[in-house]
């Protein structure tokens, strides 16, 4: 994980605590959620269109021969 261990994430968690506030936590956990799940969607996405094209690339140069 990046090299992070408990006590550097303890300490980053205090440190988030202390410059937004508790009450404030949780909204930002809920946006950073969505925008990793945008993220993966988006690369998913990505992805999916690549293998299609390439499927469809295939699909037209069996056809011509």
């Amino acid at each position: 994980m990046c090299g992070l261990g408990t006590p550097e994430l303890i300490i980053i968690l205090v440190i988030a605590l202390v410059i937004f506030g508790g009450s404030r936590l949780p909204q930002l956990g809920e946006g950073l959620g969505k925008a990793i799940r945008g993220f993966k969607k988006g690369m998913t996405d990505a992805s999916d269109a690549a293998t299609k094209k390439e499927k469809e690339d295939k699909d037209s140069n069996t056809n011509k021969g």
